[in-house]
């Protein structure tokens, strides 16, 4: 259910600002690492719960009898081919682990978000919390939108999913997301004095010592790539059809199309395109070893996007989306305050939703298991059946 997954994750995106890491200390690094850092220290819930989602026990054609169980959650099963599954998509979007104890780990880790996921949809069913048809029809019609139909029917053929699973999948994720913004981004309120109180012990890193530049690319490149990262799934595979798919990306912005929405479902930087292609602030410093780059990047206005560039990693399109000059960022500077504001709130949620999960499952009869086992097993993985 991986692919679906990765379209969920772009419709229902785990922060509403996801700033990126520069490649400099300065104000445009600090408040990207800084929020990055806490975003990865405690996954939001909103991801957690949509890898589960997607590999509901409807997914699954196995007669119930059949199937082990890893945990219960009052009395309900979560099944070990569940988890099985989900850990199967992790490998092929992450990375493959190389050791049978971390394989078992990240399963025991996909349980346990298993299980959150369940006691959070527990919890908004007792407060009363639904979703419209028409919500779900609205966020079905954008996954839909990227593909033709036959494409799409394919898709749902490929991870073994009919249309009302999908639409199941969708609506408990709305769900999820109304109980997350009710019972905690609500609350995650950042006054004025925090702010100031930030800026004075981190009045250093608001100084930005050379101009940056903030850009975009569409990247293609002419090899075959071990896991798509776009929309599209779209990978050019030889060196010639790699410039045909740059041309004819090239040709879309030309007549107008959305850089962002180009690059999110064909750049294959598997970096930056979820992200609409967005790389940051790049510091002028850095253009040096590129002069190709550097005179693309010096001749753009903001807004404006670059000819087609060659490197040796295949073919690039760059957008100006931004010029930071050099100097201080005062207190005063409604950006130094919303970002200070944003990174300040994000944090407060990511401590509030892992002490509101943890809050939930502590009232919750939870059996895991497969955490047993382990335990039976001395943490040996050869020991657990």
């Amino acid at each position: 259910m991986a692919f679906f997954a990765h379209f969920l994750g772009y419709l229902f995106p785990p922060s509403k600002t996801v700033l990126r890491p520069r490649p400099k200390a300065g104000y445009n690094v600090y408040m990207p690492k800084f929020m990055n850092r806490m975003l990865w220290a405690t996954a939001p819930l909103a991801a957690l719960i949509l890898a589960g989602l997607l590999l509901t026990p409807g997914c699954s054609r196995q007669p119930t009898s059949t199937r082990e169980v890893w945990a219960e959650i009052e009395g309900r099963p979560i099944y070990r081919d569940k988890v099985e599954r989900m850990y199967r998509s992790r490998v092929a979007s992450e990375s493959e682990t190389s050791s049978a104890a971390q394989t078992l780990n990240l399963k025991l880790n996909v349980l346990n978000e298993l299980i959150n996921n369940q006691i959070l949809l527990d919890h908004a069913s007792h407060a009363r919390i639904s979703v419209a048809e028409t919500e779900v029809d609205t966020k079905l019609s954008q996954v839909q939108v990227t593909f033709t139909p036959d494409e799409f029917q394919k898709k749902l053929k490929e991870q073994g999913m009919e249309l009302s699973d999908l639409r199941e999948e969708i609506r408990e994720s709305l769900i999820i997301e109304k109980l997350i913004n009710k019972e905690i981004t609500s609350r995650a309120a950042v006054t004025d004095a925090e702010i100031s109180d930030f800026y004075q012990h981190n009045e250093a890193s608001f100084n930005v010592p050379e101009t940056q530049y903030h850009l975009a690319q569409i990247q293609v490149t002419p090899v075959k790539d071990a896991q798509v990262r776009n929309l599209r799934n779209d990978d050019a595979t030889t060196p010639a059809a790699a410039e045909r798919k740059i041309q004819a990306l090239y040709a879309r912005l030309r007549n107008g199309d959305d850089f962002a929405k180009v690059a999110q479902e064909y750049s294959e930087d598997p970096r930056t395109s979820v992200g609409g292609g967005d790389m940051g602030f790049v510091p002028v410093s850095s253009l040096a070893t590129n002069p190709q780059l550097r005179e693309a990047v010096s001749s753009l206005k903001v807004g404006q996007i670059s000819g087609i560039i060659r490197s040796p990693t295949g073919f690039h399109i760059i957008k100006l989306l931004g010029i930071e000059a050099p100097g201080q960022r005062q207190l005063s500077d409604p950006t130094v305050q919303s970002a200070i504001r944003r990174n300040l709130s994000n944090e407060k949620e990511q401590l509030l939703r892992a002490a509101y999960i943890e809050d939930l499952r502590n009232r919750a009869k939870v059996v895991n298991h497969l955490a047993e086992k382990i335990v039976a097993a001395g943490g040996n993985p050869a020991g657990v059946p």
